[in-house]
């Protein structure tokens, strides 16, 4: 076994007991959820007993995680810098855990479009939370303020903008792969409204 493999082998080990510990399981427990003996499951977090496969498996399902999340290891780059759009006053982070999704930071000082033809609907989910200063959000005909530290969730398909109220707001804002395709189209055809991603 190389020294990788060991030190793989004792993150394995001391995961399973963190994830155990967090859940507020006893030994048993998660030996009975993972259809496993007491004795067993105490060898596998001390490193007494081999780690075989199969019991990872049945490990990750009964600490409701997978295997991949269970063996996974921490990478070098833990820190990323962000891309500065500055067409769209926007910093942009591209979430590594999954690639389809991405990061909006943007500043805002213009309200919203108050004329449905000018919103924006595309496939996808969008969250954001106001970081400083009010938000308005339209959602088809309704119009919704969004404080500092609220936040919203909804589909992208219901035609959308964001905007400010009354003066600045930065919003931070989360994109679903398929509303990140929409936002990136949506910024290449030459349209100007106050949408978060643009």
């Amino acid at each position: 076994m190389t020294q990788d493999d060991g030190d793989l082998d004792s993150l394995v080990r001391k995961r399973v007991r963190a994830l155990r510990v967090a859940q507020g399981w006893s030994l048993e427990e998660l030996a009975t959820r993972a259809h496993l003996s007491q004795s067993s499951l105490s060898r596998i977090e001390n490193g007494q007993r081999r780690l075989a496969l199969d019991q990872l498996v049945t490990l990750a399902r009964a600490l409701d995680t997978t295997l991949d999340q269970l063996v996974e290891t921490a990478d070098d780059d833990v820190i990323t810098s962000p891309v500065i759009d500055g067409a769209h006053g926007a910093m942009r982070w591209l979430v590594k855990g999954d690639p389809g999704m991405s990061v909006v930071r943007r500043r805002m000082t213009e309200p919203p479009p108050e004329n449905l033809a000018r919103m924006r609907a595309h496939p996808g989910r969008e969250w954001l939370v106001v970081l400083s200063g009010t938000a308005i959000l339209m959602l088809g005909h309704r119009r919704y303020r969004v404080e500092t530290n609220q936040a919203a969730e909804f589909p992208t398909m219901m035609p959308h903008a964001i905007g400010a109220d009354g003066g600045p707001c930065e919003i931070l804002g989360i994109f679903d792969r398929d509303a990140r395709r929409g936002h990136q189209r949506e910024g290449n055809d030459g349209g100007g409204t106050q949408d978060a991603g643009d």
